[in-house]
């Protein structure tokens, strides 16, 4: 027979583990905010000094827009950010439209080579895209378009179809007998996928052009290996060499340079928060069935 010593005894060591359980859960939380608002105050910090902070509490908490004004007004920045739109976007529309395609056929579709293809595109997918950083500069300088957008655009959309997996997933759930009506009324293939399929996709659809603007958006290694013009720039490598040009531009230009980072970081938070509902949908939907 339990007795009420035991079931107090039980009590606390449950009330001891959730108290521990939530000052590790606090502590990893302090942690993982810190940086940002360490990154945040040094953005709109207005000291003399635009060198790091080398103190947990500053002496001095003014703030204000002139690491801004300098970002916008003495640096390339607004160039760099419009590089980087503009190789994302295209990058996110190509890559969006391949997956789609790749992942009905497969989804839809069937031929001999359906499932070796599968496993070739999964294995693959598990490769780090650096490990071929070498071999794709060679093949863009011999097609002589090293130092150009139009190679990162082709960089980041040349693998789409590897990324198939989850969206494969998401159309694997759409009821074929929807499908399969509009062939009895004679529509076709194409017709199906643009006019049925597509309409009801629109959380998977949403996922895959978070995630494909995403990569290009926040890439530093294949545009530092690919780009060497200046005004070719992203916002990766152009920030990364505005505090690197120099032997003293880390200490003068590092506010400017969490000034860049923090407009850089909330164009995605904003983009992310505003679609987080289809994003979550699109993941969950798409992993119910492979």
């Amino acid at each position: 027979m339990i007795t009420k010593q035991k079931i107090s005894l039980a009590k606390w060591r449950r009330h001891t583990a959730n108290v521990f359980l939530y000052l590790l859960l606090a502590t990893l939380g302090v942690l993982w905010v810190l940086p940002i608002v360490y990154l945040v105050y040094t953005a709109f910090r207005v000291t003399p000094s635009t060198g790091i902070i080398n103190t947990l509490v500053p002496d001095n908490l003014r703030l204000g827009f002139g690491n801004f004004s300098r970002l916008f007004g003495d640096t390339m920045f607004p160039r760099w950010l419009g590089n980087t739109l503009i190789v994302s976007v295209a990058s996110c529309a190509l890559t969006t439209v391949f997956i789609l395609m790749v992942s009905y056929a497969l989804s839809r579709l069937r031929f001999k080579l359906r499932k070796p293809i599968m496993n070739v595109l999964l294995v693959l997918g598990m490769f780090p895209g650096f490990m071929s950083m070498i071999a794709v500069y060679f093949i863009l300088k011999a097609m002589n378009l090293t130092n150009s957008l139009v190679a990162l655009v082709m960089v980041y959309s040349g693998s789409a179809a590897l990324s198939y997996y989850i969206c494969k997933g998401f159309f694997d759930t759409i009821p074929k007998a929807m499908e399969e009506a509009a062939i009895l009324d004679g529509a076709s293939q194409p017709m199906i996928f643009a006019k049925i399929v597509l309409p009801l996709a629109k959380p998977i659809i949403v996922y895959t052009v978070l995630t494909s603007f995403i990569s290009p958006w926040c890439d530093f290694i294949f545009v530092n290996t690919i780009i060497s013009d200046r005004e070719k720039y992203t916002v990766a490598l152009g920030l990364y060499k505005m505090i690197n040009a120099e032997k003293n531009s880390f200490n003068d230009n590092f506010t400017v340079f969490c000034a860049g980072a923090f407009v850089v970081g909330g164009i995605i938070v904003t983009l992310f928060m505003s679609m987080q509902r289809y994003y979550v949908e699109g993941v969950t939907s798409g992993a119910v069935k492979g």
